[in-house]
């Protein structure tokens, strides 16, 4: 089972008075769960719906986060935490964080050489529509 994330007290009293507050319906999940359910999706990268129960159901965690998102919720939280001056570690990013694909780390190609640009502008056009593209701008007679 994957370790938990739980918002501290501090960071949840920062956060608590921007969060909107819904019209009082049927009883709502803890927006506290919610946040370390998002958190928790965002650190790990996993699915929406393998988020562990403890955070809440994973419907309510992806609308809450989908909708905040629409509202530009996440945005202001930035903005506000921005605004402070500091930045904490949990929010620094660098490229070690950054997830692509398996295939990325490659390109395409290999090791060969490219042409300069003199001589791949000499050489003949690689398509039809080059040639036709030109013709086409060439002053009507």
């Amino acid at each position: 089972m994957a370790r938990l994330f739980w918002l501290s007290d501090e960071a949840w009293a920062a956060l608590d008075p921007h969060l909107p507050r819904g019209r009082p319906s049927k009883p709502r999940v803890d927006d506290r769960r919610v946040i370390s359910g998002i958190l928790h999706v965002l650190k790990t990268g996993c699915r929406w719906r393998d988020v562990p129960p403890e955070y809440g159901p994973p419907t309510t965690i992806y609308n809450r986060f989908n909708r905040w998102s629409l509202r530009g919720l996440w945005q202001r939280l930035f903005e506000k935490v921005a605004a402070t001056g500091e930045v904490p570690q949990e929010l620094s990013l660098d490229s070690s964080h950054v997830k692509a694909h398996r295939s990325a780390a490659g390109g395409k190609g290999g090791s060969g050489r490219r042409r300069s640009g003199a001589r791949a502008a000499a050489a003949p056009p690689r398509s039809i529509a080059r040639p036709i593209i030109a013709a086409a701008r060439l002053p009507s007679r």
